[in-house]
């Protein structure tokens, strides 16, 4: 379908971005894989754009030994390998910030070093004596870490929160609903709960971030958000990798949890939530929470016939081909673990009553591609002749999360000719070829937000425990009712199992798959419709 130009027009108003004041950074698990593929070329990257606090240091904290000089190399090899543009001075210059400290997570002599380690860097790099901590562990060493950072004074702030201390959680937030509930408990006994960021890096991205400005400040879109002109949501978040060097984790998580409860749910609640009286974290996370409560509640029936999971088997991805998930390193052979979930729900409130949302996500699948389809109601009755009312296709808007960030809105129009034929058209464009620059990863966003202290994009403790409520009866389902809630194979390089495909079948819906190499979604696009001779 051919593309329309789009052009960008500059709004009334600064879009300028505000510095935080100085602060330090204090990284926990600095040897481990997201610092280095994530935070690092993120934090670099907003130095490089002049974001960064005037004075800052970077302070990794890891059991693996290390001085400050091979801390500093690992960062630029980390640099490089995110293909950073070649400014060595730049890139010279953010490396002199970053120190390291060795020691074990539960170790309070550890801390002690951190602490001396802290205070002489303020003194060097920030005067102000903010800190920022980041958790880049596994959950279980969350509640040992802050215990011990409480206990040293490291967390406390000072008078009306100056200076300032603020702590970021990984994902996930607790195994269950009740571990979730506990964690909070523990965590609200040494923090206030404005030192609490609970990051989901998915709230980041540009695309999902536009999805609150498409809705909101577009007049034409909020006037047919609702049940009455919207047949069904669809939201996919597909991944063409293996479970990788995560085996262990995923292992004990699954897909339900590793991305429904968190990344998912989240998507789902900025596409459908009311309007929040203001752009604000109070707001805004109300809203969250106040959608994902209005989810109908599951019961046997719809746990077993609206829920299909899978897990995939050998096949062929990218041309290239891929072992099952039984021979993935650290997976038991007999494992049970869902590596796909596709599911229908519905939430029970005026604007949505009877649209079903299909979401999905799994491993392995066909092409890594994350997307929100909005699929609009068929116009009530055709003037066109031999162009039915179900003949026609339905228009969709496409808010594409990655891999190419964009907006496709499909709308049908008159092909040139002699003849009258409807042909549809892609009216398109990409952030990147629009506004001539490369999105900028999530983390930069959360990284200059937690420096901020904007909580608007994190996850509220009533968020989280909002989401455990809908997972939960899923999760003790599969546990108790095996024989109810089958394990589906599918082929590695496929779209999930046949299983998720009836699924939307039943209800006279299929699944919107990416376009295929000739650029269609669905054969109904694929040839124009005459509609009179």
């Amino acid at each position: 379908m051919p593309n329309v130009e789009a052009t960008l027009s500059p709004t009334s108003g600064s879009c300028e971005e505000r510095r935080p004041d100085g602060c330090g950074i204090i990284i926990f698990g600095a040897s481990g894989d997201l610092v280095y593929r994530k935070l690092l070329p993120a934090l670099y990257h907003l130095y490089a754009r002049n974001l960064m606090p005037e004075k800052f240091y970077i302070l990794g904290f890891a059991r693996t030994d290390m001085t400050d000089d091979a801390f500093r190399e690992r960062a630029r090899e980390a640099l490089v390998d995110a293909h950073e543009p070649d400014a060595p001075e730049t890139v010279t210059k953010f490396l002199s910030k970053c120190m390291y400290v060795s020691g074990d997570y539960k170790d309070p002599a550890a801390y002690k070093r951190l602490q001396t380690k802290a205070a002489t860097c303020d003194c060097d790099f920030s005067e102000k004596e903010n800190k920022l901590f980041y958790l880049a562990l596994p959950p279980q060493l969350h509640p040992s870490v802050v215990s011990r950072l409480s206990e040293c004074g490291l967390t406390a702030e000072g008078e009306n929160a100056s200076p300032w201390a603020r702590v970021v959680f990984e994902k996930p937030f607790g195994h269950d609903l009740n571990s979730a509930l506990e964690l909070d408990k523990h965590l609200s006994s040494m923090l206030d709960p404005s030192q609490i960021f609970r990051i989901d890096h998915y709230l980041g991205k540009e695309t999902v971030q536009s999805i609150l400005m498409l809705r909101f400040a577009n007049i034409m879109f909020e006037p047919l958000w609702s049940q009455r002109y919207i047949d069904n949501i669809q939201i996919t978040v597909a991944e063409s990798v293996g479970v990788e060097h995560r085996g262990g984790y995923y292992e004990s998580a699954g897909c339900l949890r590793d991305m429904f409860q968190n990344h998912m749910l989240q998507m789902l609640s900025l596409v459908t939530m009311e309007p929040p009286t203001r752009f604000e974290a109070e707001f805004v996370q109300a809203e969250r929470v106040k959608l994902l409560r209005a989810i109908r509640p599951w019961s046997e029936r719809t746990l077993k016939d609206n829920i299909v999971r899978g897990q995939y088997a050998a096949g062929t991805v990218h041309n290239e081909k891929a072992v099952g998930y039984h021979d993935e390193a650290n997976i038991a052979k007999d494992s049970a673990t869902e590596t796909f979930v596709g599911m229908k729900l519905y939430i029970d409130n005026w604007r949505w009553q009877g649209v079903p949302i299909y979401m999905r996500s799994g491993k392995r699948l066909h092409m890594r591609e994350s997307e929100v389809a909005v699929t609009f109601k068929r116009v009530p009755h055709s003037m066109f002749g031999f162009a039915s009312q179900h003949e026609m296709p339905a228009n969709i808007l496409v808010m594409k999360i990655q891999p190419n960030e964009g907006v496709d809105l499909t709308i049908h129009t008159k092909q040139p000719g002699p003849k009258t034929c409807m042909a549809s058209l892609s009216l398109s464009f990409k952030y990147e070829e629009v506004f001539g620059i490369t999105p900028p990863d999530a983390y930069e966003r959360l990284l200059l937000d937690c420096m901020l202290g904007d909580r608007t994009l994190f996850l509220s403790r009533k968020g989280v425990e909002a989401a455990w409520t809908i997972v939960d009866p899923i999760l003790n389902f599969w546990r108790d009712h095996p024989d109810k809630a089958p394990l589906h194979s599918y082929e590695a390089g496929s779209w999930g199992p046949q299983a998720s495909d009836d699924l939307l079948l039943r209800s006279g819906h299929q699944w919107r798959n990416p376009p295929d190499e000739h650029g269609t979604h669905f054969k109904s696009l694929a040839k124009p419709l005459i509609v009179r001779k």
